[in-house]
């Protein structure tokens, strides 16, 4: 079976790389794109599955200008909307300029691995502290990469902000944690109280048995269960850092999406009331 969505959907978090010869790709280590994927290859992929309206996530590796990601919004305004890489020393006319474009958000880095940092690119949250004042008096929100042991961690100094939070790829939590950790529960806690919402994404990054990601059904399930009203889904495509073996099938994930979200009224809210009401499209 081939899964269209209905009208009106968003993919809440995708990625577009070039043109190389107007916006060159930088170094993300394994997640370099190695070749272009732009704004029109992304609207070929949506047709296909239905999908209306997106949020482009920006990359890393094409710099803090957000130049791509400005151009597309600028010429796309009533399709997309926008998550920034910031430094705090952005000037207000930048921050404007980057909110009527349609920027809802700063991407903030809190990813770890072996209790580092996985990468020092990007914003951090020494960074977001400076920032956050002045994105939060434009209506912006901020988005973390970020594991859901670390934002237990981290949520007490998270909500002395003044912002809300957006949380990627299902707390980036990897499967064989299991979605009865207390980290995890405590997550799918915190989006009850309306200041945070999350990502029914990266199926194919926490799963530790790979297609078709069974592994991660039970989390989606539990994050739909606890706040329905506080999800959106994003497929992350184009799916940097994959090999050809690995790299996903957007059909696989959106049969996931049918099997953890059977319901077609909430599947609905997800896909097109939610990512509304987020990013006020």
């Amino acid at each position: 079976m081939d899964y269209r969505l209905p009208e009106g959907s968003c993919d809440c978090h995708f990625h577009i790389y070039g043109p190389f010869d107007r916006f060159p790709a930088g170094d993300e280590g394994r997640f370099t794109a190695t070749k272009p994927f732009t704004i029109e290859d992304a609207f070929a992929v949506w047709d296909r599955l239905g999908i209306t309206r997106g949020v482009i996530v920006h990359a890393v590796g094409s710099g803090d200008d957000n130049a791509v990601t400005y151009d597309a919004l600028r010429r796309y305004p009533d399709r997309l909307r926008a998550v920034a890489i910031l430094r705090p020393d952005v000037s207000d006319r930048r921050l404007d300029e980057l909110t009527d474009a349609g920027f809802k958000a700063v991407r903030i880095t809190m990813i770890r691995q072996d209790g580092k940092p996985v990468s020092t690119l990007g914003t951090s949250y020494d960074d977001l502290v400076q920032l956050a004042p002045r994105v939060a008096e434009r209506g912006w929100h901020a988005q973390l990469w970020i594991e859901s042991s670390d934002l237990a961690e981290a949520a007490d100094k998270l909500e002395k902000l003044p912002l809300n939070y957006v949380i990627d790829h299902m707390s980036r939590t990897m499967a064989d944690k299991g979605h009865q950790h207390p980290d995890f529960r405590a997550y799918t806690e915190r989006l009850k109280t309306g200041r945070y919402w999350t990502k029914i994404s990266g199926a194919d990054r926490n799963t530790r048995i790979g297609r078709p990601y069974a592994d991660t059904a039970p989390f989606m399930r539990a994050i739909v269960e606890a706040a329905p009203d506080q999800v959106v889904w994003g497929s992350d495509w184009p799916h940097v850092g994959h090999t050809a073996e690995t790299m996903p099938d957007l059909q696989d994930l959106l049969r996931l999406l049918h099997e953890c979200v059977p319901d077609e009224a909430v599947r609905r809210k997800i896909l097109i009331d939610n990512p509304a009401r987020l990013y006020n499209f």
